[in-house]
């Protein structure tokens, strides 16, 4: 379908846009916030927060715990992305998919700070406190407190590599492995791959600050591994076998350059049999669990994701 339509009636206030220009120029910076206000403003259930420090092999890592008013039934832990180089635990991708879903899953959510790659951080850095983060929640320490029902790993964009790393590691150390997968518009596969033609043909009508080019996806990668050349399977963990897998749940975007990176994965899963649900949030952009839930696929996309919890 074409792009939402709310979206639509927004495009021409970015189309000379872009983030380091809108930095230093009030006006064009005026403009951004205003292609990104939703119809309404972000609500945040009322679930209880708690800001925790846990112990990670590279020191201290910040997460936020977000427990329902009713008792915590199942579990997860839960990555924001940002290109690993960005985002933190106060946006929306953290702070309101976390809250969402503990309200709607009756759920305990970990949202994890993990380190971001520049500054001398490099794969496997971030990888590992997403990690330690999952060690420690279904660790002996928290026996008392961890809900009885399953207990996924997930995480959006950068962050779902993250969590599908985490994953094939449990696996192949022997540790407790997630019951599910929930992955939001995962990144995983380096070269991306290409888009079908008439997602290609809706893609080069957006703005380019919407838009995944060859060298941002590159300059990412080079940032995160520290190479684009002979790189380890888990770092872009579409490439590592992925037999014996937890049952997974994608969310896609439909106006997404990295979507076909999501496409991919859902049929590597369903060819070594993982129990793999797709969902294509139509006429969204890559990152569209940033916005509130007051735009229907998001709604949507919240819902797919608290019904995939709730299953087993």
């Amino acid at each position: 379908m074409p792009l939402d339509p709310f979206l639509a009636a927004k495009v021409h206030l970015i189309e000379d846009v872009d983030w380091l220009r809108a930095q230093e120029d009030p006006a064009l910076m005026a403009r951004l916030n205003e292609f990104f206000e939703d119809p309404q403003e972000p609500r945040v259930p009322d679930v209880v927060i708690e800001d925790r420090r846990i112990p990670g092999p590279h020191g201290e890592i910040d997460v936020r715990v977000y427990r329902p008013r009713s008792t915590p039934v199942r579990g997860l832990v839960w990555a924001h992305g940002g290109g690993f180089v960005a985002g933190d635990l106060d946006m929306p991708e953290a702070h309101l998919v976390a809250a969402e879903l503990a309200a709607r899953a009756d759920a305990l959510v970990v949202s994890v700070g993990y380190r971001l790659a520049g500054d001398g951080v490099h794969y496997p850095v971030p990888i590992d406190d997403v990690h330690a983060a999952w060690r420690w929640f279904v660790g002996p320490q928290n026996a008392d407190q961890l809900p009885s029902g399953p207990v996924a790993l997930g995480g959006a964009s950068a962050g779902a590599a993250l969590a599908l790393s985490t994953a094939v590691r449990l696996r192949d150390e022997g540790g407790r492995v997630p019951d599910a997968l929930l992955l939001a518009y995962p990144f995983v596969h380096f070269p991306n791959p290409a888009l079908d033609d008439e997602t290609a043909a809706g893609m080069r009508e957006l703005p380019a600050m919407l838009r995944f080019t060859t060298d941002s996806i590159e300059e990412m990668v080079r940032n995160y591994v520290g190479r684009l050349s002979d790189l380890p399977p888990d770092a872009m963990p579409g490439a590592a076998p992925l037999a014996g897998l937890p049952r997974t749940a994608i969310l896609l975007a439909e106006y997404d350059d990295l979507r076909a990176s999501g496409d991919l994965l859902a049929k590597q899963l369903a060819e070594v049999d993982v129990r793999v649900r797709t969902y294509r949030a139509a006429g969204m952009l890559h990152g569209h669990l940033n916005r509130s839930a007051s735009l229907k696929e998001v709604d949507r996309s919240l819902d797919f994701f608290a019904e995939s919890l709730r299953e087993g």
